[in-house]
């Protein structure tokens, strides 16, 4: 079967549903004008928001997989979110608002694409509120659908 591509312009049109899955799309924040830095630097965790308070810049390192042994080059702070965290307790807490929890989520498992109901499962907050606030009119975070899958 051949795979079916979806520009930007047409998954606008498109009606999202509970499976559809969803991820940060790293073009809408160039595309924004918006600072995708200064938003991850507001995620990070108590102990190092202290540690990066001075430091406005982070550079590109390489991470090797625990599991493959593959290196690759990855974001520092992008990293340090993933690795440390995340893990954190109540990193993804009922305390947060529903865009920054989902925010979060996909800032924890790598950007990888979760559907509504999926988040849902994690967040503990509804997948069809989780749903409605992502497909509506206002682009939230980068909160989009995939395109293309």
């Amino acid at each position: 079967m051949a795979e079916v591509k979806v520009s930007a312009r047409h998954l606008r049109l498109l009606k999202p549903t509970l499976d559809t899955p969803f991820h940060i799309d790293h073009e809408w924040w160039e595309r924004s004008g918006l600072d995708l830095r200064v938003e991850l630097r507001s995620h990070l965790c108590a102990a190092h928001r202290e540690v990066y308070a001075d430091h406005y810049d982070t550079e590109i390192i390489d991470w090797v997989d625990p599991r493959t042994a593959e290196v690759t080059r990855v974001d520092g702070l992008q990293h340090i979110i993933r690795e440390h965290c995340s893990r954190e307790p109540g990193y993804i807490g009922s305390d947060i608002s529903l865009v920054d929890a989902v925010f979060r989520v996909f800032l924890s498992n790598g950007n990888l694409p979760l559907s509504a109901r999926d988040l849902a499962s994690v967040t503990g907050r509804p997948a069809e509120r989780i749903l409605r606030t992502l497909s509506g009119r206002v682009t939230y975070k980068g909160l989009r659908p995939v395109a293309g899958g």
